[in-house]
């Protein structure tokens, strides 16, 4: 029986009788904790965050109290499933045990501690600072990207600052806590591993006594036991299921998932697995799953939240649901955070949804003596087993771009011989997957290509990072460059939405200043990205919706070029979906959850089938699993959407598969619209300040509909890039579409949620284009 303790608990700083009784949430963290009391201003508006640094320099302690009565068991655990880092755990009075893993679970005996009626259990945490600091100076420095020691403590490294976040270092319980009564045995680890037609599945358990203990596994229809004699802990259970249907990728099939329930006595536990092989192959980079290759369309995941205890399973979903609405099938959980909750795998598992999973090492250089070695591999040990029953799990990697900072980034000479990591990524890491969890492959790290001898920036083989083009200031066309084979991080910066940036902000007007910006030089690059592709702006509307468009068209051009290249290339993830805090980034979806431009726009980029541009050709993409035919109409038009010039032709697609196919010329054209069915895309021959596009025309009605409105716009001239911004009217509104260019004659109509002025919809700058012609008013 497991009974939770999150009931009763208070805060205070060690010896600090000002900031004592404080009540505190559980899980949660000391700094959610004393917001909620009131205590500190919000730690994301502003520069809050500036002033609170003294949180993570102070250390904790939790404290609670329960009634306990004997229950009969034979053994009373504490579970304590994440502490938040460096802790002592005492109940009355009596130390357990310390910790100094924010990644790891703990269970303490406690059977002869307790007492029966009133019990007090405190956590007293160090201050993560100190800790880490202190660790540095045993071990010597190690070079990274900021004058953080993230990499001398296990714990989530972005919660000392990343250039899209805040330094918010926290502590805290932030996962829960609770008593585990049992007796006789109990199931202390489960570890599915899945083939195509079955699963092994390897049981060690835990007991009390000597005397024999049966453990049976069942699913789908199928049940097997073993026992365990006297002196023996650990089972494989071999069950054959080749009736089972197989689990696919989204896009590739169904994704059936099966209980599997394991027993013991009274002990049980229950996952659903689903049946499924996974492949890697090596050089090109290609995941294949039950024999088939999967074009990666995805996206990198951060911690959705600096407090990832306020992360529930509604907004967890929510996530999710706009990763896969997007075109996505795969995430990638980035070195920089966490080894993500049980729930963030479930929904992946029943959306189809791939999942890369970084171990959590990113971008420094890491000790590798000890503490440091023996509670990596506990750690890692603890998550591969926990995780190893779901089917979206694809691919371990070893560590986020370390190992291009040994190679590129200066770190040789710095480190004089000491140690960055290496032995974790090519030794011990690697043995811990392949000891428990063989079914899935190991990566040694991002960009990575295949061999510790090889250049990890060399795009024949392996994974790449690029960001040449945004950290390195070139244009993004730049990303034609490259004929990768993988492409497992790019990105480019817009800001966030209108009321996310409002919330962060205290402002008055807002400026483009306003907006929390991390990466350095970053509002420089943003003015000059722009370079020939966008107007100047004058205002900070016009600053707010051009940047936005501007990072919608870089990652539209990265994206098609890198999936017109399939099937020498095989993936692309997007540098990034989510964001913690309010803040311009490289995030589609910014820290309030909304949808920024670019997610629309990815939206087109990543789905089934594509019409693109690679060069003087047009590409046809084709990633389902019917041959794509029809049809194809190529035509060159002026600004009146008058065909100058056309083509025909009769195409068939196969399936997976792309075809290249010429484009017509013409010297007066402005405009190439290319139609297959009903897909259909639209190029300018000139970037648009050079276009003289005429002003902007067009007919707006608004009409109500259930949940808001629907927004009807009926172009007379052509209309560039076309997009509402509800949210500016109402922070909850929402709109099904961004970014439609209209020619003249054609007709949109985007449907609004939310509590808005039908008015205001359709009124500057709420509605914009490229080619809009009177400042402040909207319509002409």
């Amino acid at each position: 029986m497991f009974r939770a303790l999150h009931d009763g608990w208070t805060l205070r700083a060690d010896g600090d009788r000002d900031l004592a009784g404080i009540p505190a949430a559980v899980p949660g963290s000391v700094h959610t904790d004393l917001l909620a009391a009131g205590l500190i201003d919000d730690p994301y508006r502003d520069d809050n965050e500036r002033r609170l640094g003294w949180i993570g320099r102070t250390d904790w302690i939790y404290e609670t109290a329960f009634d306990w009565h004997d229950d009969g068991a034979e053994r009373a655990d504490l579970v304590c499933e994440g502490l938040d880092t460096v802790a002592t755990v005492l109940l009355n009075g009596h130390e357990l045990g310390g910790t100094a893993n924010m990644h790891r679970t703990y269970r303490f005996a406690v059977r002869d501690l307790l007492r029966d009626g009133r019990n007090t259990l405190q956590v007293r945490f160090r201050a993560p600072y100190a800790y880490a600091e202190e660790q540095q100076a045993r071990h010597g420095d190690r070079p990274g990207p900021y004058d953080e020691p993230y990499a001398f403590i296990r714990k989530m490294a972005c919660n000392f600052g990343w250039d899209w976040g805040p330094t918010l270092v926290t502590s805290g319980i932030w996962r829960p806590v609770g008593l585990h009564s049992w007796s006789g045995a109990r199931l202390a680890e489960v570890r599915p591993l899945v083939r195509g037609d079955g699963v092994d599945v390897h049981v060690r358990v835990e007991r009390t006594g000597e005397a024999p203990v049966t453990v049976t596994a069942e699913v789908a229809g199928v049940t097997v036991e073993a026992k365990l004699e006297q002196g023996e802990s650990e089972a494989v259970l071999r069950l054959d299921v080749p009736h089972a249907e197989r689990w696919w990728p989204r896009g590739h099939g169904a994704q059936p998932l099966y209980p599997l329930t394991v027993r013991t006595g009274s002990d049980q536990w229950r996952r659903e697995i689903g049946f499924r092989t996974v492949e890697l192959d090596t050089d090109a980079f290609r995941l294949i799953v039950n024999g088939r290759p999967v074009f990666v369309r995805g996206f990198n995941w951060i911690p959705d939240d600096c407090f990832p205890a306020r992360v529930t399973l509604g907004r967890l979903a929510e996530r999710v649901d706009q990763a896969v609405a997007a075109g996505a099938n795969t995430l990638r959980v980035w070195g920089g955070g966490l080894y993500e909750s049980d729930a963030f795998y479930d929904l992946a598992d029943r959306l189809g949804l791939l999942v890369w999973q970084d171990f959590p090492f990113a971008c420094s250089a890491y000790p590798e003596e000890e503490p440091f070695r023996s509670e990596v591999e506990a750690e890692a040990r603890d998550n591969v087993a926990r995780l190893s029953a779901h089917p979206s799990l694809v691919l371990w990697c070893g560590n986020n771009e370390n190992i291009e900072g040994h190679q590129h980034w200066d770190w040789r000479e710095r480190l004089d011989g000491r140690s960055w990591g290496a032995a974790f990524y090519y030794d011990l890491l690697p043995s811990v997957v392949s000891e428990l969890d063989p079914t899935r492959p190991y990566w040694p790290g991002s960009p990575y290509s295949g061999s510790p001898d090889r250049d990890v920036r060399d795009p024949s083989t392996g994974t790449v990072h690029i960001w040449t083009v945004w950290g390195g200031g070139l244009d993004y066309v730049h990303y034609a460059d490259y004929t990768p084979r993988f492409v497992a991080e790019f990105g480019y910066q817009g800001p966030p939405t209108y009321a996310t940036l409002r919330a962060g902000s205290s402002d008055e007007p807002l400026t483009p200043g306003s907006s929390h910006q991390k990466a350095p030089g970053g509002q420089d690059k943003l003015l000059a990205g722009l370079g020939e592709h966008l107007p100047r702006p004058e205002t900070f509307d016009d600053w707010h919706y051009y940047t936005q468009l501007n990072q919608a068209r870089a990652m539209t051009f990265g994206v098609e070029r890198f999936r017109a290249l399939m099937p020498y290339c095989m993936g692309t993830i997007v540098w990034q979906l989510n964001d913690c805090w309010p803040v311009t980034s490289w995030a589609a979806v910014d820290g309030g959850g909304r949808r920024k431009p670019l997610w629309y726009a990815l939206r087109r980029s990543y789905a089934d089938r594509l019409i693109t541009r690679l060069g003087d050709e047009v590409v046809l993409v084709n990633d389902t699993d019917d041959a794509w035919s029809g049809t194809l109409t190529l035509a060159l038009r002026d600004l009146t959407g008058r065909a100058l010039a056309a083509q025909t032709d009769q195409v068939e697609v196969p399936a997976r598969a792309t075809v290249r196919v010429a484009q017509p010329r013409g010297r007066e054209a402005a405009l190439l619209t290319v139609e297959l069915g009903t897909y259909r895309a639209l190029f300018t021959t000139a970037e648009d300040p050079a276009m003289n596009y005429p002003p902007a025309d067009y007919t707006a009605t608004v009409a109500p509909e259930e949940g808001g409105h629907a927004v009807t716009i009926t172009a007379r001239t052509i209309l560039r890039d076309l997009a509402l911004f509800p949210d500016r009217l109402d922070p909850a509104a929402t709109v099904d579409d961004q970014l439609v260019t209209l020619l003249p004659g054609e007709t949109v109509t985007f449907h609004v949620k939310g509590e808005v002025d039908p008015e205001a919809l359709t009124s500057y700058p709420v509605l914009r284009c490229v080619n809009e012609s009177v400042r402040g008013s909207g319509r002409v």
